[in-house]
C-alpha cells in the first residue's frame, strides 16, 4: 500500500488539496475539550489532544437525525406521504479520527449492516467518509485498547493510518479509498519502517487491561442470575453518561414532531440506562429497575454480542466510561467479575 511523507510545514497546504475533493472533518479544540466538526474553509484539525470526551461516532450516526417530511395540510396533493429529508452524502473525510473509534465503527456496522437490514441513514454516511486515523502515541492511563482487540495502532475501520513524526507525518494507505485520498496530496512516498517502531512504543505504555478469555464459554443464564449485579448497579444513577460517550453504543427512539401542519419523523440516540428506554406501548416495562438495566448494560457488551457476533467484546477500550462515570462503575472490574464466574463454571462442568 502507498506510502507517503507530509512535512508539518506543509501540512496547511496539503489538506488544501484535499479539501478540493473532500468536505473535511476533525477534531476541534472547544473551550477545554475537542470536538470532530466539519471544519470551515482554511481550518485545521488540531490534532494535539489524546481523545475527545465524546466519541466522533456523530459522523456517521447523528445525534438527531430527521428521517422523513410530512405535510399534513390537506390542500397538499401529497398530504400526508412522508417523503425522505433531503441529505448531503458527497465524499467527506474525517481526519485524525482515533484506531479505537474506527474499530468501534466497524462493530457497530455489524448492526446497522446485516442480511435482514441495511439502513440507508448509516451506510450512506458510513461509505461516503474516508477515514484518516491518528495513531495514538501517547494513550490515556485509563485506555485497555490491546487487550479489547484494538490498540493505538490498529488499522481495523481505517482508509489511512497516520503516524505523528515530530516535524513530518507518515502516512500509509490502507484500502483504495486511502490510496485515492493520499493520491491527491501530491507528497512523496515513503518506506513504513517508523511505523512499526512507533507502534511498539505506544503499545508498552499501556498497562491497562480487560479480561474476556473465559466469556464465550460461560453460561449465559448463570451470568445472568449472578449476584454481582446488585452491586455493581448500587451507585449507579442512570444518567447515560456511559452510553452517550461510548462509540459502540448505537440504540436510538424514532419519534414524530409536528408543529401546525408540518411534521417530521426523527430519530435520536437512546440508551438502555435510561428507565423508559424499554417500555411496551401496553405499559409494561421488562427492565423496570436500576438493576435490570445495569446488567442489561454489561451483558450486552460483555457477553451477547460476543455470542451472536464471535468478533470480541463490544467495547474497543477507549476508556471514556472509565474516565466519564460520576459514580466510578469500571467495565474493566465488571468484566473480571463475569470472566471469573465463567471460569468457575467451566471448572465446574470438568469437575464434574
Amino acid at each position: 500500500m502507498k506510502v507517503i511523507k507530509i512535512d508539518k510545514s506543509q501540512w496547511s497546504q496539503t489538506l488544501e488539496k484535499i479539501r478540493g475533493a473532500y468536505r473535511l472533518f476533525g477534531p476541534v479544540k472547544e473551550k477545554t475539550f475537542h470536538n470532530f466538526t466539519e471544519l470551515s474553509d482554511g481550518q485545521s484539525p488540531d490534532l494535539a489532544f489524546q481523545n475527545t470526551r465524546l466519541s466522533p461516532k456523530s459522523l456517521v450516526f447523528p445525534q438527531s437525525e430527521v428521517m422523513l417530511n410530512y405535510s399534513l395540510d390537506e390542500a397538499d396533493a401529497d398530504h400526508h406521504v412522508p417523503k425522505e429529508a433531503p441529505k448531503d452524502y458527497s465524499p467527506r473525510a474525517v481526519i485524525g479520527i482515533r484506531p479505537c473509534d474506527a474499530k468501534a465503527l466497524a462493530l457497530v456496522k455489524m448492526n446497522f449492516d446485516t442480511d435482514q437490514y441495511k439502513d440507508p441513514y448509516w451506510l450512506n454516511l458510513y461509505n461516503a467518509t474516508t477515514f484518516v486515523g491518528l495513531a495514538c502515541d501517547a494513550p490515556c492511563g485509563t485506555c485497555f485498547c490491546t487487550t479489547a482487540g484494538c490498540g493505538p495502532f490498529s488499522e481495523e475501520g481505517l482508509d489511512v493510518l497516520l503516524v505523528d513524526q515530530n516535524d513530518h507525518y507518515v502516512a500509509k494507505a490502507l484500502t483504495d479509498k486511502g490510496t485515492q485520498l493520499l493520491q491527491k496530496t501530491g507528497s512523496k512516498e515513503t518506506t513504513a519502517a517508523a511505523i512499526e517502531t512507533a507502534k511498539i512504543a505506544a503499545e508498552a505504555k499501556i498497562t491497562a487491561k480487560i479480561e474476556t478469555d473465559n466469556l464465550r464459554g460461560a453460561d449465559m443464564m448463570a451470568l445472568y442470575k449472578a449476584g454481582l449485579w446488585e452491586d455493581i448497579s448500587f451507585a449507579c444513577l442512570n444518567c447515560g453518561t456511559c452510553t452517550f460517550s461510548c462509540p459502540t453504543c448505537w440504540c436510538f427512539d424514532i419519534q414524530d414532531e409536528v408543529y401546525r401542519k408540518k411534521g417530521v419523523r426523527m430519530r435520536n440516540w437512546d440508551s438502555c440506562m435510561f428507565p423508559i428506554f424499554s417500555v411496551h406501548t401496553t405499559g409494561h416495562n421488562p427492565r423496570d429497575s436500576k438493576l435490570s438495566r445495569v446488567r442489561q448494560r454489561f451483558m450486552h457488551k460483555l457477553k451477547y454480542f460476543v455470542d451472536k457476533y464471535d468478533k470480541g467484546i463490544m467495547c474497543v477500550g477507549c476508556g471514556r466510561c472509565v474516565r466519564q462515570c460520576p459514580v466510578n462503575i469500571d467495565i474493566r472490574k465488571v468484566s473480571a467479575l463475569m470472566n471469573q464466574l465463567g471460569s468457575e463454571a467451566r471448572c465446574a462442568v470438568k469437575g464434574s
